[in-house]
C-alpha cells in the first residue's frame, strides 16, 4: 500500500531545493513561504532531522542536507510521473505548455518561420516564448529549454548542439551600385556598422579584422555606426543604414526574401560560437520538452541537409 499522505510536503521540499528559498517554492506552487515551510518542517518531523542548511544571505539560502540531495532526484522523478499520469488521464483534451527561450534577434529570423511545423505536429503543446537577450537561469526553472549561441559550456544544463555559425557582410540592396564592383574598397566607403554585444571566446572578427581577410591594403575609418544590439545592427542594415557584419543564421531568411545582399561571399569567417538546444535534465523528463527538444534537433538536421 502506498502512503502519499506526504505528498503536498515533498511537492514542497523539491520546490524550494530548487529555487534555494521558501519564496520561490511559494510563488511556484502558488502558496505563502509560510506554508512552503511548514509542510517542509513537517516533514523533517517525519524524518527525524534537518532537511536543508539554512542561511541568512546569499544567492541560496537553503542548502539541501546530502541526504537530502540523495532523495531529491527520485522524489523529482515521482513527481514529474505523477504529472505525466494525470496528463495520460486527461487523454486528448489534456494541453500542456513549453516555455523556450531565446534571443530577440534568433526568434525574429529563425525561430518563428518554423514554429508552425511543431504546432501542427503537436496540437496538444502550447509554446510559449520567453523573448530576451540575458541567459536566464534554466536550471532553476525561468524557461524550460533555450536556444543558446556560444561554446555550449553552460553549467547545470544539458547542451545539444544544433549547428555552426559564421560571420558574413551585409547590406541592403539599395546600396549597391550597377557599375561598382563589390570590393574592399567599396565597403570601406559605406558606413560600417558596428556590433557592440560582447562575443566572449567567440573569435568575432572587427571590421578591420574582416576587411584584412578580404584583402583591404589599409585599415577602415573607426567611425560609423555602433550598436550594441545584435537585432538592431540586423534593423539597421535591413533599413540601408551601412554595411553590416552578422551572424549568417541570423538573416538566413533576409538572404532569401532579398532584403539583404551576401557581400563577398567567398571571404569565410567562422567562428567558435555555435547554437545548442538547452535545458536541465528534468525539463527534460517532461514529454512536452523532450518534443521540443527533438523537433528542434530535426528541424535544424533537415536544413542544413
Amino acid at each position: 500500500m502506498r502512503n502519499l499522505t506526504r505528498l503536498k510536503s515533498l511537492q514542497a521540499l523539491e520546490a524550494s531545493a530548487r529555487h534555494g528559498s521558501f519564496v520561490g517554492a511559494a510563488t511556484e506552487l502558488n502558496v505563502t513561504p509560510a506554508a512552503v515551510g511548514q509542510l517542509v518542517r513537517s516533514l523533517e518531523d517525519w524524518v527525524g532531522y534537518p532537511l536543508f542548511k539554512r542561511s541568512r544571505s546569499g544567492a541560496e539560502r537553503l542548502a539541501p542536507v546530502d541526504e537530502a540531495k540523495e532523495a531529491l532526484d527520485d522524489i523529482a522523478q515521482g513527481l514529474d510521473l505523477l504529472e505525466s499520469g494525470l496528463r495520460k488521464l486527461r487523454g486528448r483534451k489534456a494541453r500542456t505548455v513549453v516555455v523556450v527561450t531565446a534571443s530577440q534577434a534568433l526568434v525574429a529570423n529563425w525561430l518563428l518561420g518554423r514554429l508552425g511545423d511543431f504546432t501542427t505536429g503537436h496540437p496538444n503543446i502550447d509554446v510559449r516564448l520567453d523573448v530576451t537577450d540575458r541567459v536566464i537561469d534554466l536550471a532553476q526553472g525561468e524557461a524550460d529549454i533555450g536556444i543558446r549561441c556560444g561554446l555550449g559550456d553552460w553549467k547545470g544544463v544539458k547542451s545539444t548542439f544544433l549547428m555552426g555559425e559564421e560571420i558574413i557582410a551585409v547590406c541592403n540592396r539599395s546600396l549597391l551600385s550597377e557599375d561598382r564592383e563589390v570590393t574592399p574598397g567599396w565597403i570601406m566607403e559605406q558606413t560600417l556598422i558596428h556590433d557592440g554585444t560582447p562575443h566572449p571566446g567567440g573569435d568575432f572578427p572587427s571590421w578591420n579584422d574582416w576587411l584584412a581577410r578580404a584583402g583591404a591594403n589599409r585599415s577602415p575609418e573607426e567611425a560609423g555606426l555602433k550598436i550594441n544590439s545584435t537585432a538592431a545592427v540586423i534593423h539597421a542594415a535591413i533599413a540601408a543604414k551601412g554595411v553590416a557584419l552578422v551572424r549568417k543564421a541570423l538573416v538566413a531568411q533576409e538572404l532569401v526574401g532579398g532584403r539583404l545582399v551576401h557581400l563577398m561571399p567567398d571571404v569565410r569567417w567562422p567562428v567558435k560560437w555555435a547554437y545548442y538546444a538547452v535545458a536541465a535534465p528534468k525539463a527534460l523528463r517532461r514529454y512536452e520538452v523532450t518534443a521540443f527538444h527533438d523537433w528542434l534537433t530535426a528541424s535544424v538536421g533537415a536544413d542544413v541537409r
